[in-house]
């Protein structure tokens, strides 16, 4: 029975990954790809969109509209733009949606496609890092399955037993810890954007690999879980694994630990998230336990990686302190790019944003994540400023 997909990030590397997967699990005799949307790089999605033959693309950028049009022109594919255009592929009769878009431009077309009915192969993390009540509850009404794409939620969905979730003890999500795992605070005063892009075991962009370095990224996965699994925050524990091998782990009362296991590769949590809840074959890398010379763990340093506490105090506080912990930190991010604020001050601008806006209530609908959003992004910019 062939699906109908909608690829929502296209052009970034989870979009890549998954139209590589669409074609290891059978191309377009399983699959029929309704639409793929991307940003300002329309000559990569017009591309991907007649190669794949989908029957919509569709830029963010509306400035790119004509470029993307022309390029599409006697192909038969509609091109469309910006936030209409997103909404129009989000509102398509799609069985399942991989959901990739970076940062909180993708919630709404996110949010649309799960209230839709979709099943939603999640690999944006702001739809449950700043919206998760609202974001669950969307997909509870809409009737779709949520299956995340993050390797570390993927591997806890995986072995996370439903049944048994009154024997539930904890859930255990690994980290690679890095490139500055063994660093000194002192030497992570220094850093540049450069070196902490070099992340040891996963190819990513600045961004992610720059919210790896400083373990924002486990942060943000940590609010994840506790809503993705409706978890306290007392059940929510980070492991530093260097060798990024077991990508998470369930605990239960009886102590029994599962754990999901494989080679880094992000096409292994998307094939399972697009073949769910079967399991195909992929040419991935298959692990060689007598070449694993050794698994190691280690404790997570919280005074050099303050941001796994901000995690906990955000979801220990609730209400909006995701959005605003997320959107403090992008402002905070750009500002180290940019060489105008030290790798350790993006934790300290975070934290000083969250306390001043700790008394933010639950959300009610999107645009009250949105006014969190900006009122912390800019708050955050007055500091970096200052």
């Amino acid at each position: 029975m062939t699906r109908r997909i909608a690829v929502f990030g296209a052009t970034g590397s989870i979009g890549i990954n998954t139209l590589d997967v669409i074609g290891q699990l059978g191309g377009s005799s399983a699959f029929e790809i309704t639409a793929l949307t991307g940003h300002a790089n329309v000559e990569k999605l017009a591309r991907q969109a007649i190669d794949h033959r989908a029957a919509m693309a569709v830029t963010a950028d509306e400035s790119r509209y004509g470029d993307l049009k022309d390029a599409l022109a006697g192909t038969g594919i509609t091109a469309a733009a910006g936030a209409s255009g997103l909404d129009e592929a989000a509102s398509m009769q799609n069985d399942i949606v991989m959901a990739a878009i970076v940062g909180t431009a993708g919630l709404a077309p996110t949010l649309k496609a799960a209230a839709a009915g979709a099943d939603i192969a999640l690999a944006n993390k702001e739809c449950l890092v700043s919206a998760g009540p609202l974001f669950m509850d969307a997909v509870q009404r809409g009737g779709g399955t949520l299956i995340p794409v993050d390797s570390e939620h993927s591997a806890i969905f995986q072995v996370f037993e439903e049944h048994q979730r009154r024997a539930l003890d904890r859930v255990i999500i690994t980290a690679s810890g890095g490139p500055f795992r063994t660093k000194t605070l002192e030497e992570m005063r220094h850093v540049d954007a450069a070196t902490a892009r070099a992340h040891p075991n996963w190819s990513m962009g600045l961004k992610i690999s720059i919210d790896s370095a400083s373990m924002f990224n486990k942060a943000l996965e940590m609010i994840e879980a506790q809503h993705l699994f409706r978890l306290t925050p007392d059940q929510v524990e980070v492991v530093v694994h260097p060798q990024s091998i077991i990508h998470s782990m369930v605990g239960y009362a009886d102590g029994s630990i599962l754990a999901q296991l494989g080679a880094p590769d992000m096409r292994t949590a998307i094939g399972y998230a697009l073949a769910y809840p079967e399991r195909r074959p992929l040419a991935v890398e298959r692990l060689d336990f007598a070449k694993l010379a050794r698994l190691d763990f280690e404790a997570p340093d919280e005074t050099r990686f303050p941001a796994l506490k901000l995690a906990r105090r955000a979801m220990e506080r609730g209400g909006l302190q995701g959005a605003v912990l997320n959107g403090a930190k992008e402002v905070a991010l750009e500002a180290f790019i940019e060489g105008r604020c030290g790798f350790l001050e993006m934790a300290d601008i975070t934290e000083a944003v969250m306390d001043a806006l700790d008394d933010l209530k639950t959300a009610t609908s999107i645009d009250d994540i949105y006014a969190a959003d900006g009122e912390a992004r800019r708050r955050a910019a007055e500091l970096v400023n200052a």
